[in-house]
């Protein structure tokens, strides 16, 4: 019953506004959800994973750079987006998934439209949930992380875009390599992109959150094309 008034409470407030959703998940998140035209004809979904250095227990630190940033500034993303906080360490697929289930049982959303994207810690994270849930997931961007090898065949199943920059000191571009090559040995390249920024630094891959191309190649597909 609580988290049904709950609910309620943000509907009023307003469909296009960003409210934090605290102790109802083992994560705590932003919710954005869009223009109620879009919110009542079952949007797709949009999981954005923060790098580590917004990782603890102030949800503002989200805020930061990436989807949410942009939010902010003004952009409107035809979809309901779920921006988690990990307090520490890496992501848990497990309590990823368990905030997607949490909000499409509150919201009728295209269950064959979902997507991921993160940088750093959240690269790593986009394609260890990837890996973990492929039949969820229609598309997904990875940057300058990295991923499991056990992964691999799982993520050849769904459409990745992994970009990483030459640059990068904090994660080098090895850890992305790696993993593209063990996705290439599955599926030679049918749903992979890959893309290295020659020079690019670690956190100058941040300035892909703020291209529409992402947001419109993500978009672009869906489950049921596949």
């Amino acid at each position: 019953m609580k988290t049904t008034l709950f609910f309620c409470f943000v509907s009023f407030l307003g469909m296009s506004q960003l409210s934090e959703i605290r102790n109802q998940t083992k994560y705590n998140f932003w919710l954005n959800l869009p223009e109620t035209e879009i919110l009542n004809n079952q949007p797709p979904v949009l999981i954005f994973l923060h790098g580590r250095s917004l990782s603890g227990t102030d949800m503002n630190k989200v805020k930061r750079y990436g989807v949410i940033s942009e939010i902010e500034k003004g952009r409107k993303i035809p979809a309901i987006v779920i921006a988690p906080q990990v307090v520490s360490g890496a992501w848990d697929p497990e309590k990823i998934i368990e905030i997607l289930d949490f909000v499409q049982k509150k919201y009728n959303t295209k269950t064959d439209r979902v997507y991921v994207c993160g940088m750093s810690l959240g690269g790593y994270g986009t394609l260890s949930f990837t890996g973990k849930y492929p039949e969820r997931i229609a598309a997904s961007v990875a940057l300058c992380g990295g991923g499991n090898i056990s992964d691999a065949c799982n993520l050849a199943k769904v459409p990745l875009w992994i970009q990483h920059g030459t640059g990068d000191r904090a994660v080098p571009v090895s850890e992305s390599r790696n993993i593209v090559q063990a996705i290439k040995n599955c599926n030679s390249e049918k749903n992979l992109k890959y893309v290295e920024v020659k020079g690019a630094s670690h956190g100058a891959m941040e300035s892909v959150f703020r291209s529409n191309e992402l947001y419109d190649w993500l978009f672009s597909h869906s489950l049921s094309a596949k």
